[in-house]
């Protein structure tokens, strides 16, 4: 997580919001790290869960994201929930939650939903505190 806050550190250099995401693969490996970049790239699509997991799958050479981890600075909304299960990752971890738009456990069990053909395990509250801290630093500053 603590690489994850450090990625997310580096988002509002560039006015977007401090989220960050890792891939990471069965072995510990980490074969992403990103951040949110929907005004940089002027794509609403482009949160920092949905650009780790296109930068993993370039560098596996697939979609798919068997057995690889998601660790993220924030609970992931509905349509990144979407795609973690398309992706087939195994796991969700995530710092805080979103109590307006979280679509893990906070809003919406968008992970436990019974139609899916595929079940990612998921657990929150990873250095929360710090995960919130960061978000609400930057809104504090940009209001």
């Amino acid at each position: 997580m603590l690489q994850a806050i450090a990625k997310a550190r580096q988002a509002p250099q560039q006015g977007e919001v401090p989220v960050g995401a890792l891939i990471v693969d069965p072995a510990g490996t980490i074969l992403a790290a990103e951040h949110n970049q929907p005004i940089t790239l002027s794509d609403p699509s482009a949160h920092a869960e949905i650009m780790a997991m296109r930068s993993a799958g370039a560098v596996l050479g697939n979609y798919r994201l068997e057995g690889c981890i998601l660790v993220v600075t924030l609970e992931p909304c509905l349509m990144c929930t979407g795609a973690i299960v398309h992706a087939r990752l195994a796991g969700v971890v995530y710092g805080a939650a979103d109590n307006k738009a979280g679509a893990v456990e906070s809003c919406f069990n968008g992970l436990d939903l019974p139609f899916h053909n595929h079940r990612v395990w998921h657990m929150g509250g990873i250095a929360a505190p710090e995960c919130a801290s960061l978000l609400q630093n930057f809104f504090q500053k940009s209001r």
